[in-house]
């Protein structure tokens, strides 16, 4: 049942991606507010998940190798956030969705260089083929328009988001995921808060609801997420994870009454057989 890890951090953070940009716009909070905000919230989430399930620590989790990799880990996700949340601010949902996508891509790619239990081809080429699915039915007359904000982002993911995604399967070798989460979200909760700690009491009433929400949903799904790279690999979990885009799209013909776009329709089949695929010749699932 390990699959069901990252399809249900895919549905959890499609509703929470969605809320991002509504907090963001209608509510009108500025991202340093709403990073200022969030990271607290959502490591209280960590916290309570702690205490229900009572995670071990590893062995000296601080020192050495490993304590040196969950300190990268922290400085990348600290610039990761500013830069994402920065551009979502300024740009487009679906343009930064896109752009976030792409970098699926190279994680599948360096990854099975990487590490010998992640060259499986039969979920490797699967996987490579709903990324490039996914990015192309975003991608509308053979460009992205790209904000001036939202370039660093574009640039600084595509770099090392790569070389997060190894940092976080080496970490997941000796750490129970969420004891991870609630280590380096407890610490990025302490930087954004000094970071930010102006902002903060600038943020509207009626945004704190939706906010609560977001953060509860995003904080199980990346527990989840990092559960699947624990269980099955980086390369199944991000193949499972492509549902994520398309459950947007799904939610936005149904519910919205929104026109279908033929071609999300056909990756959306793509990323399904891809899935089945990889399930069928070379499922890891334990």
């Amino acid at each position: 049942m390990s699959f069901l890890f990252p399809i249900v951090a895919a549905i959890l953070q499609t509703v929470s991606f969605t809320l991002d940009k509504i907090v963001l716009s209608v509510k009108q909070v500025g991202f340093q507010t709403y990073i200022g905000v969030s990271f607290p919230f959502s490591f209280f989430v960590n916290l309570a998940l702690f205490f229900i399930f009572h995670p071990l620590f590893p062995e000296g989790w601080f020192e050495g190798y490993y304590g040196l990799l969950l300190l990268g880990g922290i400085g990348i996700s600290f610039l990761t956030n500013i830069l994402f949340y920065r551009a979502l601010d300024h740009d487009k949902l679906g343009e930064i969705e896109t752009l976030s996508l792409l970098n699926a891509v190279p994680v599948i790619v360096v990854s099975s260089i990487v590490f010998a239990d992640e060259r499986n081809f039969a979920i490797t080429l699967p996987a490579l083929v709903a990324s490039v699915a996914v990015v192309w039915s975003h991608w509308e007359r053979h460009h992205i328009k790209i904000a001036r904000d939202t370039l660093p982002y574009l640039c600084w993911s595509l770099a090392i988001t790569p070389v997060s995604a190894l940092i976080s399967k080496e970490l997941l070798t000796v750490w129970n995921p969420i004891a991870l989460e609630m280590v380096r979200t407890g610490a990025l909760a302490a930087l954004f808060l000094f970071m930010f700690r102006d902002a903060i009491t600038k943020i509207p009433v009626q945004a704190l609801r939706l906010l609560i929400i977001t953060n509860v949903l995003t904080t199980v799904a990346l527990v989840l997420f990092y559960f699947g790279y624990q269980r099955l690999g980086i390369v199944h979990t991000l193949l499972l994870f492509s549902l994520q885009p398309f459950l947007v799209y799904l939610a936005s013909i149904f519910i919205l009454k929104e026109r279908p776009s033929w071609k999300r329709s056909v990756a959306f089949a793509v990323v399904l057989v891809s899935i089945a695929i990889a399930e069928l010749l070379g499922s890891r699932i334990v």
